[in-house]
């Protein structure tokens, strides 16, 4: 078994579903020009900080000087059987938020960094004690989608996620950028099969069928990383997604056949999947801190996230509203 194999047979052992290796050099520039332009288009809203480090963002070696691959892991996050969303405009005896999938759980980021960091203990301990190696989980300046694609673990659908043909959309990414020279992966030789099921799931259209993507319209953008009211036009389109959205993801065919999450250790908090409105907007500043201890759900704040929640119960008010129109079968 090669140092490369035995990395990527301890990475599944660890809880990985995916594991992919690329060298560390930089993402092509085509791929450089695509955000540069999405850049400037003013795409990125608020999220300044995709503006910087550029450099460190496409290109690995400035990251971690000397690096010479990246590991790329993927874990499956898709929840057991997913989740029986209630219907919309459907009567209920309280009212319901939506919360997306990757929040039903605790933070990832840190859960994921401690699998990588044993990860890299073991590479260490089979190559080199004083290897030098960087771990990234999506807060670290670097493509990692890019990487991902091209260390084999998947394709970019046009809802701008990766991909994976067996695991579908919904997964995390994490990486260790190393001084250790690896065995490369290739890309797959797949790609997305344009169906556009995606661009029509989306329900503010922020994603374009020509693969464009105008985050400032996304309602995971709008629920977690604005920093303003949503816009009047964009606020009846929230629905009841009080967290996120995910609609882009469970409408791509590879989703629809992908397994749950086998990872155990990363628990699912199935009763986050929705949350009462009212109670939520009845919490103090210390319950929401108690009741979302290590959730994603804190990072927008509570004052953000009830303004938020007022617009799903204003939603869900005018869909109760809405007429019925009956039907009448042809004779």
């Amino acid at each position: 078994m090669t140092l490369t194999e035995k990395i990527k047979q301890t990475a599944l052992e660890l809880g990985f579903d995916l594991v992919g290796v690329t060298d560390a050099s930089p993402v092509s520039k085509e791929q450089v020009g695509r955000l540069l332009g999405w850049l400037d288009a003013g795409y990125a809203g608020n999220m300044t900080w995709l503006h910087s480090n550029l450099e460190k963002r496409t290109d690995p070696a400035k990251l971690l000087p000397g690096a010479k691959s990246v590991v790329v892991v993927g874990l499956n996050y898709k929840p057991q059987n997913g989740h029986p969303y209630s219907v919309l405009c459907s009567p209920s005896s309280a009212p319901l938020g939506r919360v997306a999938a990757f929040a039903q759980y605790d933070d990832y980021h840190q859960f994921i960094k401690q699998l990588l960091r044993q990860l890299a203990d073991f590479i260490a301990s089979i190559t080199c004690p004083s290897m030098q190696f960087k771990i990234c989980v999506d807060s670290s300046p670097l493509l990692e989608r890019a990487l991902a694609v091209r260390a084999g673990l998947g394709i970019i659908g046009k809802n701008r996620m990766l991909v994976n043909p067996r695991f579908g959309p919904q997964i995390f990414l994490g990486e260790i950028v190393t001084s250790i020279e690896l065995d490369p992966d290739k890309p797959l030789k797949e790609s997305c099969p344009g169906c556009d099921s995606c661009v029509a799931a989306c329900p503010t259209g922020a994603l374009k069928s020509d693969g464009s993507f105008d985050a400032t319209k996304c309602i995971s953008y709008l629920t977690i990383e604005a920093k303003t009211d949503i816009p009047a036009d964009l606020a009846p389109k929230i629905g009841n997604h009080i967290f996120g959205c995910g609609e882009c993801l469970i409408a791509c065919p590879y989703q629809q056949k992908a397994p749950a999450r086998a990872n155990r250790q990363f628990v699912h908090y199935a009763d986050r999947a929705e949350l009462n409105l009212s109670d939520f907007l009845n919490l103090t500043e210390e319950q929401f801190k108690i009741q979302f201890a290590h959730s994603p759900i804190l990072r927008p704040g509570l004052e953000h996230l009830k303004k938020i929640a007022q617009i799903c119960l204003k939603n869900l008010l005018a869909c109760s509203e809405q007429p019925v129109v009956s039907k009448v079968e042809p004779a």
